[in-house]
């Protein structure tokens, strides 16, 4: 009898092992973006690492070749639908294409009509509010201008819209040319969009992480945003813009799908041009740290007190990340 009583105690405590094991799976694996996640129990170390990508450098200019930028390849992308853009790297909050245009556009002055003056400063001479005269046609008499017409003949139509005949003749009827609907002119545009060799800027996200199960450190990218720079002419504001941003998982699976445009472009040698997805795998870019993961969530330029002194300690961060990496094996 103890035995049969003990059959379902086990079999109860093996079914709530199980759930609280996928639970965990779940809940480890329900990121961020990263292609391949790492399960949370394997993660020994993390930091969250934010990168700035400027494409006109040389390392970065193979990503930003003319005609296939990166950035033009995504924009692209968005506005096809397959591609899904968000407000900033929380990936949360989505954006349609229609908002995404208007965080990447600038206004456009209207033109200002001004009477011009002679070329030695002068004012501009007013014009004469009579009627001009009849041009004389040589023969002593002036030219009779023709009167526009006020009315129009149009076909007498049935309810089926065709023309009514009468005895083999189509009937017409006289209307007003004013009642007759005139095309609407287009409203002139107000804003327009930046090029893509304007957005040179790029914001990655990655998760460094250290898998105590494979004993090495792996740089996940979960984001890549779009930024408008601050140094542009149009930018009224001078502060950096979030264009959209993009999970790095579904960037993958655009550039896969569009290997004619989505290249590195190799300058040695145009037979092996290369994916973009696989330039990040491989990470063939250049990109300095802006910001390491912190309780106040200031960038290192904040921190430290300026933009200078933000980059050398890009630069000892970088430096430190390797240094703790190496430390690890020591042990």
């Amino acid at each position: 009898m103890t035995r049969y009583l003990k059959f379902p105690l086990v079999l109860s405590a093996l079914t709530v092992s199980l759930a609280a094991h996928a639970q965990e799976q779940a809940a480890a694996t329900a990121t961020t973006g990263a292609v391949r996640p790492i399960p949370v129990s394997d993660q020994m170390f993390r930091k969250t690492i934010w990168r700035a990508i400027d494409l006109r450098e040389k390392q970065n200019k193979p990503m930003f070749s003319d005609g296939k930028e990166i950035s033009k390849v995504i924009i692209e992308a968005v506005k096809r639908g397959e591609l899904q853009a968000y407000r900033n790297d929380s990936v949360t909050t989505t954006l349609n294409a229609k908002e995404m245009s208007a965080n990447m556009s600038y206004p456009i002055e209207a033109p200002i009509s001004v009477d011009a003056g002679d070329d030695w400063g002068g004012a501009a001479t007013p014009k004469s509010t009579s009627k001009a005269k009849p041009v004389d046609d040589g023969w002593g008499a002036p030219i009779s201008t023709p009167k526009k017409p006020t009315t129009k003949r149009v076909a007498v139509l049935d309810a089926n819209g065709k023309p009514v005949k009468k005895n083999g003749k189509t009937v017409y009827k006289t209307v007003p040319i004013s009642s007759v609907a005139a095309t609407p002119k287009p409203e002139p545009k107000t804003t327009d969009e930046y090029r893509a060799k304007d957005i040179y800027q790029m914001e990655l996200t990655e998760e460094m992480i250290f898998d105590k199960k494979r004993s090495r450190m792996y740089h996940q990218i979960k984001t890549i945003s779009l930024k408008l720079p601050s140094t542009l002419k149009d930018n009224v504001s001078g502060l950096e813009k979030n264009i959209a941003s993009f999970k790095y998982a579904d960037l993958v699976k655009v550039f896969r799908n569009n290997p004619q445009t989505a290249i590195w472009f190799n300058a040695q040698n145009d037979a092996q041009h290369k994916n973009l997805a696989d330039a990040f795998e491989l990470w063939l870019f250049n990109s300095y740290i802006t910001k390491v993961s912190n309780p106040a969530g200031d960038d290192l330029a904040s921190t430290y007190g300026g933009e200078r002194e933000g980059l050398l300690a890009s630069q000892q961060i970088a430096a430190d990340l390797v240094e703790y990496e190496y430390n690890l094996w020591s042990f």
